[in-house]
């Protein structure tokens, strides 16, 4: 009995001190990179971008995607570059086609047009790395409503959903801010 207690310690504490992961989307290194908008709202998403990356990040065990790799090399090459820059160090993801065939499947759940079927892969390769949160400021495909039917639609497969989460939202939730 002893020995199982010992063992229900040292894994909970084990638990307790590992970092939550996150799956940064093509969206946080693009906001952290670029010139500050003249726009209030996008410059305060910037903002809180760079106040993530800068003071938050270490907190967390960080992933993106060939998806995210591939996304930041397009567009003007100063910028890629910059882009590429800002995901050094951070664990790459790789496609699959277990992660091409589940965001099909997401992309037909939510009605996401073919231009913006990446945003599906993203979702796919954080749910098949059972990451804890997709980090990203693309609520338009990957918002509340997302959210709420691949949550609904993980359970009746039995797969992990991440948090889908701002950098402030996720400050907020983790008592940064």
């Amino acid at each position: 009995m002893a020995g199982w207690i010992c063992s229900y310690f040292v894994y909970y504490a084990y638990m307790s001190v590992q970092k939550k992961s996150v799956y940064i989307e093509t969206t946080i290194p693009s906001f952290a990179t670029a010139k500050t908008s003249r726009d209030a709202i996008i410059a305060g998403h910037q903002a809180a971008t760079i106040l993530f990356w800068e003071n938050e990040r270490q907190k967390y065990e960080l992933y993106v995607s060939q998806y995210v790799i591939e996304e930041c090399k397009l567009g003007d090459t100063e910028a890629a570059d910059r882009r590429l820059n800002f995901l050094k160090g951070i664990s790459v993801l790789p496609k699959t086609s277990e992660v091409e065939r589940l965001g099909e499947i997401y992309q037909q759940i939510l009605d996401i047009p073919e231009r913006a079927k990446t945003d599906c892969f993203h979702l796919s390769c954080s749910v098949l790395a059972e990451i804890d949160y997709l980090l990203s400021w693309n609520c338009a495909h990957l918002g509340v409503s997302a959210y709420s039917k691949i949550k609904d639609y993980n359970q009746t497969v039995d797969l992990h959903t991440p948090m889908f989460l701002t950098p402030e939202i996720l400050m907020e939730i983790e008592g940064s801010l």
